[in-house]
């Protein structure tokens, strides 16, 4: 059983693997690798929902099911707009398709575009207003 200590430390992991996730897909857009750029913005996005979702006591193992905790927890509890879920279902499509689908093309300004949507899911400002509450 986790403690409130670790709690906050994994909180604090998951932060801090969005942002060096984040850092990468920046990286490998610049470096011309979309493929991975598109990868790496999806995982922000997945690490930084796992850290709002984890100070909110919930934890998810699979990738589709934080995807409807996502939307479930955070869109439809009024903590996220709609946009935004939908962002975070596009970056998740767009992972599956480049990790799993072979030949798969990739246009830089939609690798860029992406990054972009993993920047602004504003997970971030969740997790500071949800701290600010406890």
């Amino acid at each position: 059983m986790k403690t409130p200590t670790n709690r906050e430390a994994a909180i604090t992991y998951w932060r801090e693997q969005a942002r060096l996730a984040l850092d990468s897909a920046r990286a490998e857009l610049s470096a011309g690798r979309h493929h991975f750029a598109i990868n790496r913005a999806y995982y922000a996005a997945f690490y930084a929902a796992s850290a709002v979702l984890l100070r909110r006591d919930r934890r998810y193992a699979r990738h589709a099911t934080l995807r409807g905790a996502v939307h479930r927890v955070l869109v439809k509890g009024g903590l996220l707009e709609s946009e935004l879920g939908r962002d975070y279902d596009q970056l998740f499509e767009s992972r599956q398709r480049v990790d799993y689908i072979e030949l798969v093309t990739v246009d830089p300004e939609n690798a860029a575009d992406l990054i972009h949507r993993a920047e602004t899911l504003a997970f971030d400002r969740l997790l500071s207003q949800q701290g600010e509450s406890r």
